[in-house]
This record gives C-alpha cells, structure tokens and sequence, in this order.
C-alpha cells in the first residue's frame, strides 16, 4: 500500500471510529508502527487529526460532544467494571458527590442501599436514580440543565458547591491526560467540576481508557488535585509509573 492510500484510509477510520491506535493499524496493515506514527504526523499537519499517546483522534470528535443516550452505549462494559471498582471507595457513612456522566450513573445504580449516605448532584440522572432509596438523603444541585449532558450548571451550581465539603466526590472526564489533567468541552460544565474539586477531601475519576490523551477544550483538574483514577484495562501500563507519580493512584478494572 502506497503511502497516500494509507494517509486516506487513516483519515476515513479517524472519522468513522473517533480514534486511531498506532498499534493496531501497525497490525492491520503490516508495517512498523512508527510507519504509522508519521502517516498521522502528516494527518496532522493537514488539520484532520490530533495526535495523542498511542494514536491520533479526529479533530470532529473534538468539536463534537455526543448526548447522554450515545455516549451510554460508548464502551458500556468497561464503563460498568469501573463502576463496581468504584464501590470500593464509598464510605460506610458520609457525604458522596456524584458528577454528571454516564459511568457516574452506573455507580449510583450500585450504591450501597444498607449504608446512610447523603448523595450530592448536578445530574438529573443520577437524582432519578438515587430518589427513591429510603436510606440515601439527596441533595440535588440547582442551576441551568445542559440538554445535552442532563447536568445542572452555572452560578446556582456554584453558589451551592462553595458551601459544601464532602467526603468523597466522583468525577466524570471527557479527556485526561499528564500534561492536561482532567478536561471537558464544555466551559460551564468545567467550571461546574473545579468547583466540585474544591469540595471535596478525596477527588475519584471515573474514565475509560479511550479518554485518554483525548484532551478537551476546558481544564477543570490539573493531575495532582486527583486522588484516584479508576479507568479500565485498557489503559497502557506504561503510563501509570508517570501518572501515579504525579499525584493520583491508579486503578485498572
């Protein structure tokens, strides 16, 4: 295969499946992965793709923020392994903060119903999920719902986040990254997850390993205001010495 057709075929799968691994076209097309490493340098430099560690994602995904329903369904088996790891992190009593997001959702279907817990959210979601539990006090975050993540955000958000100190807080992310920390494409709904940060003794981000190097448009964490990263298998093993010695521990489920 000529080098122009695999500039084109890359291109094609960057759009149809949102990311390139290097590995795996390396294997499909049998040449060397730095073979491919410069087809997605020149990608890149046409503006078609943005590369991260191990591959490269289309500048559409970037753009380009899915709803709750699709997003759901996206790498929705590791999305509940990360869930039940997450259990582990809830308190026998206490205050939890559950973030907008749908692997956040899965852990508030998981809750312990024999513990005494007061949930705090900005979901819509996770509000309906939690609601009925006779044991769970709720209390549900205020402000302007984003139709497209159900997620309360904006000043009554923040007014009510300045006053609160939880003991754990669960954080959805779109992109996490070293160099980037935890990011979002959305301005108001970062601001509405710094805010949750500051909240919070312990800081838990729950986030598959497809968000990783996907960096967004808006920083609300940087790396070390992270207490734990729950993600899946997938997540190279080489990058967890680098991330865990900035700050925050690693776990794969």
């Amino acid at each position: 295969m000529y080098a122009a057709e695999r500039h084109q075929l890359l291109a094609q799968r960057s759009r149809r499946d949102g990311r390139i691994e290097v590995g795996d076209m390396a294997a499909e097309l049998g040449v060397a992965p730095e073979t491919i490493r410069r087809d997605l340098g020149v990608l890149e430099r046409q503006g078609l793709v943005r590369r991260v560690y191990g591959g490269a994602v289309t500048v559409e995904r970037l753009d380009f923020e899915p709803g709750v329903a699709q997003r759901d369904q996206t790498n929705a088996a590791e999305k509940d392994r990360i869930a039940r790891a997450a259990l582990d992190e809830i308190p026998e009593r206490g205050t939890v903060l559950i973030d907008a997001g749908t692997t956040t959702a899965r852990l508030a279907t998981l809750l312990p119903t024999d513990r005494e817990l007061t949930v705090v959210t900005n979901s819509v979601p996770v509000a309906a999920i939690v609601a009925g539990r006779a044991a769970t006090t709720l209390h549900l975050l205020g402000g302007r719902v984003r139709g497209i993540t159900l997620a309360a955000v904006e000043s009554w958000t923040l007014t009510a986040l300045e006053g609160l100190l939880v003991d754990v807080a669960f954080l959805g992310a779109n992109g996490f990254s070293l160099a980037h920390g935890c990011t979002t494409p959305d301005i108001a709904e970062a601001a509405v997850k710094a805010a949750m940060v500051k909240a919070a003794r312990r800081r838990v981000v729950l986030a598959d390993s497809s968000k990783h190097g996907a960096d967004q448009l808006s920083r609300f964490a940087r790396w070390a205001d992270i207490d734990l990263l729950i993600t899946d298998t997938g997540l190279d093993t080489g990058v967890i010495p680098e991330l865990e010695d900035a700050g925050a521990r690693v776990v794969r489920a």
